[in-house]
């Protein structure tokens, strides 16, 4: 910490205008010191490597292998992090201040963690399973004796009844009589059941298919089990009915069996005799002790195997993290001819070289390496990367900007003008100090805690707020004077600065309207008259006055990009910009959109009726037309004469000129870059 504080201190100033100067370095690491060499860079973040084996596939890099192993270990932490979560614990967010370990003895201890889970989930699965078909079993006991229970005279009467009202079809004649005689006490001995559990939304489709399989030839019982079980096969709660089926032949039986076994129905064994029903029964509840015992004691030996694995979590991802983008690194480097030394090349800012020697020469020492690492500056071709040095005030505005689009090397940089526009053009839509302070209590709220929320793991949404949390507190102070400006308090207005400049007629006038008002007293000294609110012309009012308001800040905006486009060329050199593009594209823009700013001013300023739509409109289908009643200063026609004349002269200045020279220059230079090979055979 230390010395990344005095490394803070030692930096040039930021360069907010423009991106940093860039160059071109080599470096030649030797094989044992170029892992921390990559690491040490890595933490310093001020160098970007170029690939230099881009010809090559992942698979045919020198470091693949450990690259595979790092992936291998994420693999392992994600799985580690699943089993926390699902057991419902949190991961130590807390920082680990113990050393980090080698990433071969880091490689063991998750494959023996690994190993031990696996195995205590395989245990813990199988236990849950015994545990559960012994639920079953003892659901089935409990409602199926009740059916083995019942008097063979019932069971006869309401086969009877049941081959009387419904099986009274011809073709189910003879396998009801067969039935009834089956269950007469005297051949009693012929019928079989088969008892089990299915889940309740099969059981319909379940019985009329056992039904159709044994042609009618079986009595079929249910009754809900009363309480939902886990199923074995899928782990799921489900709600589930036991069944008895009673049948006669080895041939039925063989049926029932694979349709309980298409059904899913799971078939236990239930005696006929109750003293062993009961004895297995207790049985059945001893057993059932002893799992929820046992699985009591695995579930919290598992537990705390994953309380101990969440303890070193975040700080075993962040170290393979770490070792992979070192790898990745490494794969871009190239082998020099002996094969003992590895050559990249990278850009860094010109301000860095300084830091970049000195995190070399630690990674040297380090090593114990007896050769040093060359670093020198290489001259380049190609345009550099654009680097933004950013503080955790600009760095919000800096991806704003970036999410739209990087600006090209050295160019003007759009997020110093962000920091004011974008939150002031979102206070212009949000406008009401009442919403604005409770945006800027919030905003204090994660300023104030910065230090503390810095080292917390948050959710998406809290990070996404924290990482904005300046830009959270300008749009809040701008929302504040916006809504002063509109006069609106949780859209209530209220008369802060004053009272109103408008008064009623007479005294039967306090429900009227704008119809009913006449202004006695100056305007309201800051923001819209209170009075406004309600009234009659109160939307046609305030639209128009937004409406304003947006075309003005609009046409600023687009001037202040003109304007960057002006300082860039400038910076490059590039004339040819600035008079085929800054200088039409003012001219248009301003000579039509400018113009239409200068009325609105002036007609704020003189409080003048006349209709900008009938102006600008007519500015162009009947320009030599008297203005009339929509005259706003002497000589306004003819001015907008001369600037629709500008307009039409900008736009094929802006368009065809540009291209045109630009053609020309590369049909000379090309002519003169193929001589450049023929002029060296000659000498």
């Amino acid at each position: 910490m230390e010395r990344m504080e005095r490394f803070i201190d030692n930096l040039p100033p930021m360069n907010l205008m423009r991106s940093e100067k860039m160059t071109l370095v080599q470096l030649i690491i030797p094989v044992e010191s170029a892992h921390r060499a990559v690491s040490y860079l890595g933490e310093l973040g001020l160098l970007q490597f170029r690939d230099l084996n881009a010809e090559k596939s992942p698979f045919q890099r020198t470091f693949v292998n450990q690259v595979k192993r790092c992936g291998e270990m994420s693999r392992k932490l994600r799985f580690f992090k699943d089993q926390i979560s699902k057991a419902g614990l949190l991961s130590s967010v807390l920082p680990v201040v113990e050393p980090d370990v080698e990433l071969e003895e880091l490689e063991i201890q998750l494959a023996e963690h690994e190993h031990e889970l696996i195995e205590m989930n395989s245990n813990s699965e199988k236990l849950r399973q015994t545990y559960n078909e012994l639920l079953e079993f003892k659901m089935v006991l409990q409602k199926a004796g009740g059916f083995l229970v019942s008097s063979n005279n019932h069971a006869v009467a309401e086969e009877r009844e049941l081959s009387e009202n419904v099986y009274s079809n011809d073709d189910y004649v003879e396998t009801s009589s067969l039935l009834e005689q089956e269950m007469r006490p005297a051949d009693q001995s012929g019928l079989r059941f088969i008892s089990g559990i299915i889940c309740k939304s099969k059981a319909l489709r379940f019985e009329r298919m056992l039904f159709r399989a044994t042609r009618g030839n079986m009595l079929f019982y249910q009754s809900s089990a009363g309480e939902e079980i886990m199923d074995p096969v899928s782990a799921e709660m489900v709600e589930k009915t036991v069944f008895v089926v009673f049948f006669s032949g080895e041939q039925a039986r063989t049926k029932i069996l694979k349709i309980c076994e298409a059904f899913g129905a799971n078939c236990y064994p239930v005696p006929e005799d109750i003293s062993k029903q009961r004895q297995i029964t207790r049985e059945v509840l001893s057993r059932l002790s002893e799992l929820e015992t046992t699985l009591d004691a695995g579930m919290r030996h598992r537990n705390k195997a994953l309380t101990s694995i969440g303890y070193h979590l975040q700080q075993w991802m962040s170290m393979v993290r770490r070792e992979k983008a070192v790898y990745d690194t490494l794969n871009m480097l190239n082998f020099d001819v002996t094969k003992k030394c590895l050559v990249g090349e990278g850009w860094c800012p010109i301000f860095a070289k300084a830091q970049i020697q000195e995190a070399l020469q630690r990674a040297t020492f380090d090593s114990n390496s007896q050769v040093g690492i060359i670093f020198h500056v290489m001259d380049a071709v190609e345009s550099p990367p654009t680097y933004f040095r950013t503080n955790h005030f600009t760095n919000a505005y800096q991806e704003i900007v970036d999410a739209y689009g990087v600006a090209r090397y050295q160019e003007a940089n759009p997020a110093v003008y962000t920091v004011i526009t974008f939150p002031f053009l979102f206070a212009v839509m949000f406008g009401d100090w009442g919403h604005g302070i409770c945006l800027l209590l919030g905003a204090l709220v994660l300023i104030a805690r910065e230090s503390r929320l810095n080292t917390q793991k948050l959710g998406s949404f809290m990070e996404m707020l924290f990482g904005g949390r300046y830009v959270l507190l300008l749009m809040s102070l701008f929302s504040v004077y916006c809504g002063l400006i509109y006069n609106e308090f949780f859209s209530v207005p209220f008369h802060i600065f004053g009272g109103s400049a408008y008064k009623c007629r007479d005294a039967t006038c306090s429900d009227a309207h704008s119809a009913g008002l006449i202004k006695f007293r100056d305007p309201y000294p800051f923001g819209v008259d209170p009075s406004w609110r309600g009234s009659r012309s109160e939307l046609p009012f305030l639209n128009s006055l937004k409406m304003k308001m947006s075309i003005l800040l609009g046409v600023a905006q687009m001037n202040l990009g003109i304007l960057l486009s002006y300082f860039n060329a400038r910076f490059f050199h590039n004339s040819l910009d600035v008079r085929y593009q800054f200088v039409p594209q003012m001219i248009f823009l301003n000579s039509l959109f400018g113009y239409l700013s200068l009325l609105i001013i002036i007609k704020w300023c003189t409080g003048s009726q006349a209709d900008l739509y009938h102006v600008m409109i007519y500015m162009f289908l009947s320009p030599t037309d008297d203005l009339g009643d929509n005259e706003l200063f002497w000589g306004q026609r003819p001015l907008q004469i001369v600037l629709l004349l500008l307009a039409l002269v900008a736009v094929p200045w802006m368009l065809f000129p540009k291209p045109f020279i630009l053609k020309k220059l590369h049909s000379e230079v090309a002519p003169m870059a193929c001589l450049a090979p023929l002029s060296l055979i000659l000498m």
